[in-house]
């Protein structure tokens, strides 16, 4: 079967022949009808693809540190050796599938052979995926809007730690796919919401969905803005979904959102920042992880264990 891989050396994308193996006991196997491409993230790895050894390393410098450490226990041309075989792993791209179930694993029954489902999948022809990690799909629901299930369960995650309650006004920051999804979300659980971005285009997409907007490319001007919006009276919650390299995003958030204000990161920024601009206002702050409790788990993803209801 054919799958798209990257490789992290060069930046590289192909498509390859990888052998099909059987499901797990606890997995079930979907022939892939389509799959999402997630744009930040992704494009994000192809861009640590292609960039040079320098800039791999400024961009992971907690991995630089391992390396180092290495070096000092196992020498240096071990550690080369050991880092180029890492980076000639191709790896697979893709993380929102929907497709038909062909087989089951022995201990599986919430799931039967023809069931059309949505997973965390790769870009790939056929991939065996934990129970956990598999829906069903509604007949009702077409494959193109299933195909966002995954993605939009990231912003969904960021949205319960965030804990918003009917009225409240939450600024999303970062209009791009989770972003807009979150939005849409916000927006119906009766919040108002406020979109900002650097993007204008996806600020005209927030707009279609009932969200006032920021445009971000003048970062000075920020409070303003935001006082300058209807019926806007104070910010009680901030849902991080972008990305960004400097601490401006957390900067901005703690100026404009009031005492005792949440924030809650999905995206990806710089997290160096001033501790007063939390301690003065008795801000809380906490990351998400993707899709909530058991990702990242073998017992839960591959081995199929859930959590008690508890």
């Amino acid at each position: 079967m054919q799958q798209l891989v990257q490789s992290f050396k060069n930046g590289d994308i192909s498509i390859v022949d990888v052998p099909i193996g059987s499901p797990g006991a606890r997995e079930v196997q979907i022939r892939t009808e389509l799959s999402l491409i997630s744009a930040g993230t992704e494009r994000m790895l192809v861009s640590f693809g292609r960039a040079n050894m320098v800039q791999k390393a400024k961009s992971q410098p907690d991995k630089v540190r391992q390396v180092i450490d290495k070096v000092k226990n196992e020498g240096l041309l071990d550690t080369i050796d050991a880092v180029s075989a890492k980076l000639d792993q191709p790896t697979p791209l893709g993380y929102s599938n929907v497709g038909e179930v062909i087989e089951v694993g022995e201990d599986v029954s919430e799931f039967h052979v023809g069931d059309r489902v949505v997973s965390n999948g790769r870009h790939v022809e056929i991939v065996n995926v934990g129970v956990n990690l598999v829906a069903s799909i509604p007949s009702e629901v077409p494959s193109s809007l299933a195909a966002f299930s995954v993605v939009g369960s990231i912003g969904l995650q960021g949205i319960r730690l965030l804990k918003p309650e009917f009225g409240e006004t939450v600024l999303v920051y970062g209009a791009g796919l989770i972003g807009l999804l979150a939005i849409q979300m916000l927006v119906r659980n009766g919040c108002k919401v406020i979109a900002a971005d650097i993007d204008s285009s996806n600020l005209e997409v927030a707009k279609k969905y009932g969200a006032q907007t920021i445009l971000t490319s003048n970062t000075n001007n920020f409070e303003s803005q935001i006082s300058t919006l209807n019926s806007i009276s104070v910010i009680d919650a901030v849902l991080i979904t972008a990305a960004a390299k400097n601490d401006n995003i957390i900067q901005n958030s703690c100026k404009v959102l009031r005492k005792r204000g949440r924030i809650v990161l999905t995206g990806v920024v710089n997290l160096n920042f001033d501790r007063s601009w939390l301690y003065e206002k008795e801000i809380s702050f906490q990351v998400s992880s993707s899709y909530g409790p058991g990702r990242y788990e073998p017992l839960y993803e591959k081995i199929g264990l859930d959590y008690p209801i508890s």
